[in-house]
Formats: C-alpha cells, sequence, structure tokens
C-alpha cells in the first residue's frame, strides 16, 4: 500500500524543516523536496497536497529559486507560505511587488484578522497574532482568488481559489509565534488534500525494519555510536533488522561530558549486540591541536570519526556498511537544497569526500528530534536514553571556543558537571537542553585578595520542542547563584560566569 504523503517544496528558508514536522505531527507523512523537483517526479508520487515553503529572495528576481508551474495542473490542492505564496499569485497572474516604504514591509509578530469562512481558518477567532517576514507584498491577487486575511500594512495576507485547492499565507503558520498556527495548517490537510492522518512511529518502525533489510541482505553493518539518544535509538532499530551482523562502535574521542564514556560503556556492553570501545583520545586532539575556526573542528572530527571505524572495520573482517545515526535538522542545518549552511554536523557535512565502506546507512535521516524519541519508546527503550540531554558528535570541542587543549577540556567537564548537578538538585523544570560553554574571554578577577586573570564561563538552557527554534529557560536565580559560586570556586581557570538569554533564531542552541 502506498503511503499518503504531502510533499513540501523547499524554496531555501530557515523554516522549511519545521513545516515537515508541523505536517507530520498532524499525523500526515510529508517529505521536503528542492524545489526544482522535477515536475514527473512529482506526478509519480501523486501526492495528496503540496506546500511551498517560504525563502529569502524576491519571487520577481532573475535569479529566484522556481518551481515547475505545472504543479498547479497537478489537480492537488496546494498551499504558499510566503515567498510560497507569491511564487504561486506570480504564477498565476498576480502581481508581486517590493514594499514602497517601511510600513508596507512586516516582520515579527502582527496582530491579523482572518475570514473564518475559508477553510484554511475554520474554527479559529477572527483575529489573531501571526508571524510575518517580508519586504515584498502582492499588489493584485490572480484571478479566482479572494482576500481571506488581512493585517495593518498588508491587504492581502492570506488569499484562497477555494474551487481548485489553492491557498497562500503571507505569514508562517509553522512557527510558535503564529497563534493557531498548526490548526491553520491542520486544516489544509484534513478540510482540503482530505488526510487520512496514517502516520505514525509503529508504522515507520515496521517499513525502516524491511527497508533496511531489503538494502543490507546478508551484509554486516558497523554502527557509530555515540551513546546519545540518535545513536542509541538507531542501534535499537538496526538490532532488530540484521541482528548479530550488527557491531556498534563507541569512539571515546576525549570530548566527552565527565563520566559519559564510562555511562555508555555501561549502558550498551551489556545488550544484545557486539559492543566494541575505542580509546582514540590522543589522536583527536592531536589533530585538533592549535585549531581554532568551528567548521574546522567540525570537519577534523568528521573525517577523524570515519577513519576510526575504517580501521575497527578492518579489524572485524567483512563490513560492507557503516551506520549513523543523523537526524533530520542535522541534515538541514548542514545545508541542504537552496537552504543556508548554519553549521556542518560532523556526520553531514564532515564527512570526507572518500569513505572505506559500500554504503551509509542512516535510517532515522527524515525523523525530527521527538520522532526519534518516539521511535526510541516504540523500540522499548527506557526513558534514561529517550531523554538523555542531546550532545552534539563534535563534543566539547565545539562548545570550547578557540583552540582545544587538555586543561580547558578539564575546566569544562567540571564545570558543566556542576552546572548540571546543580539543576538536578534545584527540583525545577528541567530544560531541554542546558550546557556550558568555555568562552575565549579573559578578564580580570579577585581571588583570594589577589588578581586573576582566567576564562569566561557561559551557561546555556534553553526550552524547546523541536530544536529548531528556542527560547532561553529562565532558571530560577537561586540556583544559577549556586553554579556560578562552585564553578568559580572549584574549577580552576574559570573566574566569571555569564548566562545566554538568546533565544533561536537569530542565535543557534549551541555557540559553534
Amino acid at each position: 500500500m502506498k503511503r499518503e504523503t504531502v510533499i513540501v517544496l523547499d524554496f531555501g528558508g530557515q523554516y522549511n524543516q519545521l513545516i515537515a514536522r508541523r505536517v507530520r505531527e498532524c499525523g500526515v507523512y510529508c517529505e521536503l523536496k528542492p524545489c526544482s523537483t522535477p515536475l514527473e517526479e512529482l506526478r509519480e508520487a501523486a501526492p495528496a497536497g503540496l506546500i511551498l515553503t517560504g525563502g529569502p529572495a524576491s519571487v520577481y528576481a532573475p535569479d529566484a529559486p522556481r518551481a515547475d508551474p505545472g504543479i498547479f495542473g497537478l489537480g492537488v490542492p496546494v498551499l504558499g507560505i510566503c515567498y510560497g505564496c507569491q511564487l504561486m499569485a506570480q504564477y498565476l497572474g498576480g502581481s508581486v511587488v517590493p514594499a514602497e516604504a517601511d510600513a508596507a514591509r512586516e516582520y515579527g509578530r502582527t496582530a491579523a484578522r482572518f475570514d473564518t469562512g475559508c477553510a484554511l481558518f475554520d474554527g479559529l477567532p477572527d483575529e489573531g497574532v501571526v508571524w510575518m517576514s517580508h519586504g515584498d507584498y502582492m499588489a493584485r491577487v490572480p484571478e479566482g482568488f479572494r482576500s481571506t486575511a488581512s493585517s495593518a500594512a498588508c491587504p492581502n495576507a492570506a488569499i484562497a481559489d477555494e474551487g481548485r485547492g489553492f491557498y497562500g499565507v503571507q505569514f508562517h503558520p509553522e512557527v510558535s509565534h503564529t497563534e493557531r498556527g498548526a490548526d491553520m495548517i491542520r486544516n489544509f490537510l484534513y478540510k482540503v488534500c482530505k488526510a487520512s492522518g496514517s502516520w505514525s512511529m509503529g508504522g515507520y518502525r515496521a517499513e525502516a525494519v524491511e527497508s533496511i533489510r531489503r538494502r543490507v541482505g546478508d551484509g554486516r553493518v558497523l554502527l557509530a555510536l555515540s551513546g546519545g539518544v540518535d545513536s542509541s535509538v538507531a542501534a535499537a532499530l538496526l538490532s532488530e533488522a540484521v541482528g548479530e551482523r550488527l557491531t556498534a562502535v563507541f569512539v571515546d574521542h576525549g570530548l566527552l561530558r565527565k563520566g559519559e564514556a564510562e555511562e555508555v560503556e555501561r549502558e550498551f556492553s551489556g545488550r544484545s549486540l557486539n559492543f566494541i570501545r575505542v580509546d582514540a583520545r590522543d589522536r583527536f586532539l592531536v589533530k585538533l591541536a592549535g585549531v581554532t575556526e568551528p567548521e574546522r573542528k567540525r570537519r577534523i572530527i568528521g573525517e577523524e570519526f570515519i577513519r576510526v571505524f575504517e580501521a575497527e572495520a578492518k579489524k572485524l573482517g567483512r563490513v560492507d556498511f557503516l551506520a549513523q545515526g543523523t537526524i533530520y535538522p542535522d541534515v538541514i542545518e548542514s545545508g541542504a537544497g537552496d537552504a543556508a549552511v548554519i553549521k556542518s554536523h560532523h556526520n553531514v557535512g564532515g564527512l570526507p569526500d572518500y569513505v572505506d565502506f559500500r554504503e551509509i546507512i542512516e535510517p532515522l535521516l527524515m525523523l525530527f528530534k521527538d520522532e526519534v524519541r518516539a521511535l526510541g519508546r516504540e523500540l522499548g527503550l527506557p526513558d534514561s536514553l529517550v531523554m538523555r540531554q542531546p550532545f552534539p558528535g563534535p563534543g566539547l570541542a565545539i562548545r570550547i571556543i578557540g583552540d582545544v587543549t587538555e586543561d580547558k577540556l578539564r575546566s569544562l567537564r567540571e564545570a558543566d558537571a556542576i552546572f548540571r548537578e546543580e539543576i538536578a538538585a534545584a527540583g525545577c523544570e528541567r530544560p531541554d537542553q542546558y550546557f556550558a560553554v568555555l568562552t575565549n574571554t579573559r578578564s580580570v578577577g579577585v581571588m583570594g585578595d589577589g588578581r586573576s586573570y582566567d576564562y569566561t564561563l557561559a551557561l546555556r538552557p534553553v526550552r524547546t520542542g523541536d530544536f529548531m527554534t528556542a527560547d532561553f529557560a529562565r532558571l530560577p536565580w537561586d540556583l544559577l547563584d549556586r553554579a556560578s559560586t562552585r564553578i568559580v570556586n572549584e574549577v580552576k581557570g574559570i573566574n566569571r560566569i555569564v548566562y545566554d538569554i538568546t533565544s533561536k533564531p537569530p542565535a543557534t542552541i549551541e555557540w559553534e
């Protein structure tokens, strides 16, 4: 039976992966494809609907990203978001022009009025707040369309040709800042596309296991195991698919949090899979010596991981496949389609050009973090694994700004451990991610009536549901006071603590 699918066409915006996640949250499977995807490929996919994403370009620019205009002749509903809405208007006979005055441009939270007789806004209040981000506007809507939402500066904040199932919104319903935005997307899926809502982790598990078995055949798989959520879930899924032909290799690169290498070994050495721990601390530190540029750090770590796995594979004999716990946000942030590179991930943009394996298997490649956690529970993994704090593959190397040394690693490990201990002891609501960053800034302090000149440490806690957007966590002041006092008193080389109160966007969760 063919899976019911909505296709999201990517025009280069940074919220595009969030659109896909929102669709899946509604119980409908979707795939994010480049806007240049051939029309015939889209026709063969027989989607239940199309969503055209936002993007940074202007639709009238000569080099603006385009889709085949034939998408509007496929006979399926289309929802255009921001750039996608403007592209729809331009293709179908409307007019999109640059805003001539600042008052016509809209960025951020904006009050809007909705026509609740439109299927997209059915069941919603007739007023609400939306997230705008545009410098162009639709001066004329295409024939057959009508305006279904407006703001003070934008009379055509949403348009619809309900007879053909074409809808456009100038704002971003996928971001949490838009009130009832998820309901707008749900209305498009169920009231316009008539979706059945058949997407689930149980169904994905069965499909993934079968797909892995077909692909691997009688081959052997080496899994790059970090002990984090993603690779742990990948281990459980691959173990179900290929059993004893899976070997999990855990590389201790010396960039882990305090006690983490021992914790990973305890957790996995007793499980029903072949587990190998490799001590590669010295070789990673040698490669990173004197390196300060974060992207270079990631590339070095990515390549060195591969070389360690290749060496271990040779010891094992025939190993055909390298498996990784790469997930969708890793791919998006590393640059996909027309999207900008935010930061390359060691297992995506950091991979070397040549890899000595027949293929790389990434069974979680199309899943978001919350879906990975749900799949982990479906596979029977304990919450101690499924809800583990996210930790980047390059580890503390990208939480040390500047060059990486053993002394800096020692200081950061101790400081990070104290921060985590104090959050655990406080009994407050735990942030979704929290960690310490050793900055490259040194400042004067007074310790023991003497002058100190040591490093500044940043504390970074965030609350997020998807790790694609995040708000900084408002931790209790007494908790921060205890953590700061302990770190300065107990950790050598740190004399100042700062608190990161930046949300994502504009920042990312990690500093590098």
